[in-house]
């Protein structure tokens, strides 16, 4: 049986939580481009999130967890900004052009790129076999869409999605050395600066703010509020709470 090393210890649920974690993120790129065909890419990030961040804000209120202030304040809106301010505002953009199986094969540099800035900034060293688990989880990744790869597609929405993997490696990082913080608090105040982010980028687009009309759209929005940003981003947190940033 396959266990987790955290902090020292075989931990089997945080590796359970981590599997459920990318299950959830694989699909979500999958519900992005359904998204996509009907919203405008900033507006339809921003709903998502909208509607996340008010979940969030009920479940702390009545659980009545304790506010941060100071540093895990700031932490929180700086995790917020590059995770749903740059990463998806980057991905969504992206998923307009770009294939799914493209976007997974260039997202699955994100655990590379966290090895790589957590052992810049001294958080950890240079393990040889997560270095290594990265690199076959990229190739493992590209096999598996290989059909859908294409070298015919604009640069911008590539440079986008590398843009997006650097945002969410340096949230890893943050995440990782944050104060302790309840997850709640945290995603109400990271998702919505976050949402900001990304309403202001749809307004400077000119995008137009309406809510779908077909159902297909309707169940990719729900599944996206419910499991890829209220469920992922709980799990998230315990994942990076109690493993490494780049495990």
């Amino acid at each position: 049986m396959v266990r987790t090393k955290v902090d020292g210890a075989l931990d089997g649920l945080t590796l359970a939580a981590f599997v459920l974690m990318s299950l959830i993120a694989g699909l979500n790129v999958v519900a992005v481009r359904f998204s996509n065909f009907e919203l405008p890419p900033f507006w339809g990030a921003g709903l998502r999130f909208a509607v996340a961040t008010g979940i969030f804000l009920i479940l702390a209120l009545v659980l009545r967890a304790q506010v941060p202030s100071g540093r895990a304040m700031a932490g929180a809106v700086l995790f917020g900004l590059l995770v749903v301010g740059s990463f998806f505002a980057f991905v969504y953009w992206a998923l307009v052009t770009v294939t799914a199986g493209l976007a997974s094969v260039v997202l699955s540099l994100v655990p590379l790129a966290t090895i790589v800035l957590a052992v810049a900034v001294g958080l950890e060293r240079l393990r040889w076999q997560a270095l290594a688990g990265a690199l076959v989880a990229v190739g493992g990744i590209a096999i598996l869409f290989y059909g859908q790869l294409s070298l015919d597609v604009p640069l911008a929405p590539l440079l986008a999605l590398v843009g997006g993997v650097l945002s969410f490696a340096g949230a890893n990082v943050v995440a990782k050395r944050l104060p302790r913080i309840d997850p709640y608090w945290m995603n109400t105040i990271g998702l919505g600066a976050g949402v900001v982010v990304l309403l202001l980028l749809s307004r400077a687009a000119g995008e137009t703010w309406r809510l779908p009309v077909s159902s297909t759209t309707w169940i990719a929005l729900v599944y996206l509020i419910a499991l890829g940003s209220v469920l992922f981003f709980v799990l998230f947190l315990f994942v990076v709470r109690r493993w490494t940033a780049s495990g």
